[in-house]
């Protein structure tokens, strides 16, 4: 027993032995490895005092700069590219190529540029720009931001009889040019060209003779002044002649020839005449009276529009039962077609 007992505290001391052996290296290594921890905090902080990490950048090989947040300066590149800086007009912005970033340790003298990096961005892309033109014969006079813009000019020289409305157009425009913008009204001011009103003042002729005609119209029988339509050749009087009874006075002049109302009114008729006057204006001035203008090759008015003396409100034409261009004017008092020579072109 007493032989046993010996060999067991003589196992035990051993045991006791080699795990104050592990504690010992274990402390050992510890120290070591504090010792190495110490001088990498060491080593890294001398490094960051004078180094830091940055990204060196290029664009299609060639170096432009550095930055210290590549993330940021990408994000600000791709929005600008999917909208631009802002303005309306641009329509897309075209990029060849994007700057590749290299991760490097730097000393902290060297500077980060990031925004002329992404000015040099910029300036490799293409930018191009939607807006429209107003065109007068196909060649453009006014630029305007948007497509209403464009429209609200055009109707609004429709609506003013502009002389020239039928030359005026909008286009849109797609360029890396930006043109100066003008505001509606100054457009519209700019283009609109009055209707030309030709009224006669001298004289008409038929078959050859000239018949003065500086006589002031009579406002006696129709209770209103009257002025000419057009200026031109008696080519048809009224009355009966071989094709039947003419209801009005024939005046030859050239196509597009604009056609003055005769005086002041309501618009009571514009469209097309199924009895042989084509397209026909009629209006009526009070008092019964009612004058007619036929085979215009267009008309600017519509019916229940108040017109003025001497304003435009058709063209001279052949439309209808017609042989050639020529205005057929009519006067008509309750109804019943009178002689027009007996207030005009006498």
């Amino acid at each position: 027993m007493r032989k046993e007992h010996k060999t067991i505290e003589i196992g035990v001391f051993k045991i006791l032995k080699s795990i104050k052996s592990i504690f010992v290296h274990i402390r050992s290594s510890l120290k070591f490895i504090f010792l190495i921890i110490i001088a990498t905090v060491l080593i890294v902080g001398i490094i960051s005092l004078v180094y830091r990490p940055m990204y060196s950048v290029t664009l299609n090989g060639e170096f432009i700069g550095y930055t210290t947040n590549k993330s940021k300066l990408q994000k600000r590149i791709n929005e600008y590219i999917e909208y631009g800086d802002g303005n309306e007009n641009i329509a897309f912005i075209d990029v060849q190529s994007l700057p590749e970033y290299s991760l490097c340790l730097l000393k902290k003298e060297n500077k980060t540029n990031d925004d002329e990096i992404f000015e040099k961005i910029k300036n490799s892309g293409t930018t191009y720009y939607e807006y429209y033109a107003i065109v007068e014969k196909s060649e453009e006079k006014y630029y305007v931001s948007t497509k209403d813009e464009a429209e609200k000019i055009i109707n609004k020289l429709k609506e003013k009889k502009s002389r020239n409305i039928d030359d005026l157009a909008y286009t849109q425009i797609h360029s890396t040019e930006l043109k100066n913008f003008k505001d509606t009204e100054s457009i519209i001011t700019a283009l609109y060209e009055k209707p030309k009103i030709v009224v006669a003042s001298a004289y008409s002729t038929y078959s050859g003779e000239r018949i003065i005609s500086n006589a002031v119209p009579s406002s006696k029988v129709l209770g209103i002044g009257l002025i000419k339509p057009v200026s031109g050749i008696i080519t048809s009087r009224f009355g009966v002649r071989s094709s039947g009874n003419h209801k009005g006075l024939d005046i030859a002049t050239s196509t597009g020839t604009p056609v003055a109302a005769a005086a002041g009114g309501t618009v009571i008729f514009s469209g097309w005449d199924s009895y042989g006057l084509g397209n026909c204006v009629k209006i009526s001035h009070g008092n019964g009276v009612v004058t007619v203008y036929g085979h215009c090759s267009k008309l600017y008015v519509t019916s229940g529009e108040k017109v003025s003396a001497g304003e435009a409100i058709a063209a001279v034409g052949s439309t209808g039962n017609s042989t050639g261009p020529h205005l057929h004017l009519e006067i008509r008092v309750n109804g019943s077609p009178q002689n027009p020579q007996l207030y005009l072109y006498k």
